[in-house]
């Protein structure tokens, strides 16, 4: 390989599937966690099992095997000007706490290249879409100022399609795959910081992992799109799955949540499908309704949003929000997405008011 990058992650959990992928591509990748999680890695390295197509059970993957270099610390530990790339992989409200937000400032002001893969876009991120007014998105995030400091044309969005999750009977280093399908993400404006994520994927294309003396190739691909509407393809998953597990009462899986009415969750993915248009993506920047529904089957989970508010959480990613709030000003309306608003308001208040 040509040419090793230097990736900081800020986030151990959901990125510790790109930090596998980059590693066992070749480049090097330093991750900002908590203080047990990092002491984990650095001793054990980062353990990811994932299905692998025409093998039975989850093929087992340890950093410690592969040929880029791990390392993790805290909010401290590191330099963003020391990095080719940043990638934000914490959920939305966790980058307001102190310690994170005073890292991602210095991100901000490195001028580096940074991919989010939350599923809340960062604020600058939405300044890159035409005819969107960021600003009058600010009310959606836990707290928009930390995203002042950013130029939008050093920020892409990654699409985080593959579901993963931390096994609870599992060390903190471990991470299983649910659903393993491709990170999307969008070009960056500069032509540089994108050929640098073509690299990187085609490196992550080039993976073979020895499996039983059997050279195996890896679900989980980095996939570079120039259309920056690309990446908003997750958002008719997360008002039709993720944030529809949320009842007023109870949480259900993200399975119960689309199959349960099949029809009324095929007219709220299309519903946001159309407002993804009206803002300007391509039919084909879609994921077609029978193709998520399908992969839905094997979430037999509560959704993150879900779990962390039943848990008591005063802040989750917002994203219902976002797509209520940018579809009022488009004119549209769906009852179903104005309910699911409701709801997570609802759960929100009565955890804050406990808080």
């Amino acid at each position: 390989m040509a040419q090793k990058y230097n990736t900081l992650i800020m986030g151990a959990s959901y990125g510790s599937l790109l930090a596998i992928k980059m590693l066992l591509a070749g480049h090097n990748v330093k991750l900002v966690c908590l203080p047990a999680e990092a002491d984990l890695i650095n001793s054990d390295g980062i353990q990811v099992k994932m299905p692998v197509r025409g093998r039975d059970g989850l093929v087992e993957i340890n950093s410690n095997d592969a040929p880029g270099n791990v390392e993790a610390g805290g909010t401290e530990a590191f330099d963003p000007n020391d990095f080719d790339l940043i990638a934000l992989a914490m959920q939305e409200p966790q980058y307001k706490s102190p310690g994170v937000r005073e890292l991602l400032e210095k991100v901000a002001k490195s001028g580096k290249p940074c991919m989010s893969i939350m599923n809340m876009p960062p604020l600058p991120y939405l300044a890159r879409l035409p005819g969107l007014d960021a600003s009058t998105l600010r009310h959606c995030y836990a707290d928009a100022t930390v995203w002042d400091s950013f130029d939008p044309k050093n920020m892409t969005l990654c699409s985080p399609d593959p579901q993963a999750f931390r096994p609870p009977e599992e060390p903190a280093n471990v991470l299983q795959v649910a659903l393993p399908t491709n990170f999307k993400a969008a070009a960056f404006e500069d032509a540089g910081a994108t050929a640098m994520l073509r690299t990187i994927q085609k490196d992550i294309e080039d993976i073979r992992l020895d499996v039983d003396g059997e050279k195996v190739e890896l679900p989980v691909k980095l996939k570079v799109h120039d259309s920056v509407f690309v990446p908003l393809a997750k958002w008719s998953m997360l008002l039709t799955g993720n944030y529809r597990c949320i009842g007023p009462d109870d949480m259900v899986s993200i399975k119960e949540a689309v199959h349960t009415d099949l029809e009324k969750s095929r007219a709220v993915y299309k519903w946001v499908g159309e407002l993804c248009a009206a803002m300007g993506a391509a039919p084909a920047d879609q994921v077609p309704f029978e193709k998520y529904a399908n992969a839905a089957q094997g979430l037999a989970k509560p959704s993150s949003a879900a779990r962390a508010l039943f848990g008591g959480a005063p802040n989750i990613e917002r994203v219902d929000c976002l797509v209520k709030t940018i579809a009022t000003q488009k004119g549209m309306h769906n009852d179903s997405v104005e309910q699911t608003v409701k709801n997570v308001d609802a759960r929100l208040e009565m955890n804050r008011s406990k808080a």
